[in-house]
């Protein structure tokens, strides 16, 4: 609980009132029944009707007074709660939003949903529950056993020795349940990854006719949930059962001996009365301390997991260029005998070396899995290379802070996102950019006018994703959004794959004259979209096959022009 702790610690001082407020409530409520037993034991049997009223009217002050100071101190509590999880949530999404790929590959994305929406919230509830009951419980319980051993100590010892079975059971079962619940939370994030697929695949769903294989699939995921949680449920489910057999056990043998101390002129009445409220409200308050035992089952599982997102050690750091120096010189790009793997056992890429000046473009293009994305992802240092160095203008890219890195860049990937806004603001993406300037990198993307043919123009209303464009007018937005930023590299990750050929030669063409100054890196399937390139690469098995222009690769390169030939039957059509 140590996160909780530390999140908690800028409230302290709002909590210690809010406390204060409801220990008063408490102790107020506390003295309800030695009141109830003074009227009946002495008040009445003096038969002054005054009195009675008195008396009366001050334990209706003293309930109005509790409730009142209880509601404020609830007030407070939540507050406090709110604050509480709003920042841990501000935190969990500003370290996720930081984590390398790598980490983020180990969390998984539906895990990391899990952990900021449902894990954030159980501790949001446990940090309410703590200082709305976690106060009150105790007082009660404590203070109802001081005043029951002051009013009869043989009933209250009688009490007092149900209570270490209770504690017991409370505490083996609560041990029992952090792993169970542990479990539940990673059968949610499997839950959450498939609902994740399904609707992002709904209309690939339906048009293959795989709706019941995908209901069987979530259903298997869904039993596996409800399993765990059944599991889970059996176990904690023990506690309240249990606490309550004891506590009627305990109660029953209160009455039977309370009645016979009547019986035996050893006691009264009025104090048998008040010392059933008094046990009574011990009963109610074992049973908050039962619930908050379980509540923290569930919290105590997820801030661990909350705390091994926000303790995940950044593996992307700065090296300093004394480590690494710079190379003057050189070319603006160069990778220099690059491997990398992504799971440490076999390269997905293997000593791969070439160089690109400022203003050129480099097309790269190979089967699907034959490395194209992970040449990509190394040169914005999604991740490290594992052998070589990539340099950028003489600099190792790990030399330069990442911001300053990422700012080189205007990037349009192959699984870039549209969100819920106006065309123009998704171009724009929260950048200082002029409206001037984003109708000049549609114009550029091809993207103008599509555009002005909507009635709202550049104000239409994206639907999350970008499902109500098409496909082509959904990539030439991401392309105009790229090119908006003028970035000194221009990287295109299959993103022009839905564009016809004539759009794409338009597309080819604009950046050229366009982004003279800017280097180009085109990631394609297609010869059509890197052929005018100033050098292309053939990917083969995370390995250069070739690499030249277009024409000395279709003279010497088989894949090259095999994949021509299959494209165009040899015929490239501008």
């Amino acid at each position: 609980m140590k996160l909780m702790l530390k999140y908690l610690r800028p409230f302290f001082g709002r909590m210690s009132v809010g406390l204060a407020i409801k220990i008063a409530g408490t102790v107020v409520e506390l003295a309800l029944p030695l009141i109830l037993s003074h009227i009946l034991g002495q008040v009445v049997a003096e038969g002054n009707i005054g009195k009675i009223f008195f008396f009366g009217g001050v334990m209706i002050i003293c309930s109005a007074a509790a409730c009142v100071l209880n509601i404020v101190a609830n007030r407070m509590a939540a507050r406090v709660a709110r604050n509480f999880s709003e920042m841990i949530r501000h935190d969990l999404f500003y370290k996720i939003m930081h984590l390398s790929a790598k980490k983020i590959d180990e969390f998984t994305v539906p895990s990391l949903e899990s952990r900021i929406t449902s894990d954030t919230y159980h501790t949001h509830h446990f940090v309410g529950m703590m200082q709305r009951m976690g106060v009150r419980a105790p007082i009660l319980l404590i203070g109802g056993i001081g005043v029951t051993l002051f009013m009869d100590a043989t009933l209250a010892l009688v009490m007092i020795a149900v209570l270490p079975f209770i504690f017991i059971t409370v505490f083996f079962v609560s041990r029992k349940g952090v792993p169970l619940y542990s479990r539940v939370q990673v059968s949610v994030d499997k839950m959450i990854r498939v609902v994740r697929e399904d609707a992002q695949g709904m209309r690939v769903i339906k048009a293959l006719s795989k709706t019941e294989h995908e209901r069987d699939r979530y259903d298997a995921v869904n039993r596996a949930l409800v399993e765990d949680e059944r599991r889970a449920g059996l176990t904690m489910g023990i506690v309240n059962p249990a606490m309550t057999l004891l506590m009627n056990l305990g109660s029953v043998l209160v009455v039977l001996l309370g009645a016979n101390l009547v019986m035996g002129g050893r006691s009264n009445p009025e104090t048998i009365i008040a010392f059933m409220q008094y046990f009574t409200q011990i009963s109610m308050a074992m049973m908050t301390i039962t619930r908050i035992f379980m509540l923290y089952t569930k919290s105590s599982a997820s801030a661990k997991r909350i705390e091994e997102v926000l303790e995940a050690e950044d593996e992307i750091s700065v090296i300093s260029e004394e480590e690494l120096p710079r190379k003057d010189g050189e070319s603006f790009i160069v990778f220099d005998d690059v491997s990398f793997s992504y799971k440490g056992k076999r390269n997905d890429l293997s000593h791969v070396s070439f160089s690109l000046e400022r203003g050129e473009s480099l097309g790269i293009i190979g089967s699907t899995g034959s490395g194209k994305s992970t040449v990509i992802s190394l040169l914005l240092r999604y991740y490290d290379v594992g052998q070589g160095s990539i340099r950028i203008d003489g600099r190792d890219v790990r030399t330069i802070d990442p911001s300053e890195l990422h700012s080189m860049f205007g990037v349009a990937l192959q699984n870039d996102f549209l969100y819920a806004d106006t065309i123009e603001e998704n171009i724009r993406f929260g950048r200082d950019i002029s409206p001037e300037k984003i109708r000049e990198a549609a114009r550029i993307a091809q993207a103008h006018d599509f555009i002005e043919a909507f009635s709202e123009g550049y104000d239409r209303m994206l639907a999350s994703k970008g499902t109500n464009v098409s496909g082509g007018q959904k990539q030439r937005m991401l392309i105009a959004r790229a090119v908006a930023g003028d970035p000194d590299i221009l990287i295109l990750d299959d993103s022009s794959s839905a564009l016809d050929y004539k759009t794409d030669a338009n597309l080819r063409r604009a950046l050229a004259t366009e982004l003279s100054g800017t280097t180009k890196i085109t990631v394609a399937q297609r010869v059509s979209s890197v052929m005018s390139c100033d050098l292309i690469i053939v990917l083969e098995h995370g390995e250069i096959a070739d690499m030249g222009t277009h024409d000395e690769l279709l003279a010497r390169c088989d894949i090259y022009r095999g994949i021509s030939d299959s494209q165009m039957g040899g015929a490239i059509v501008e």
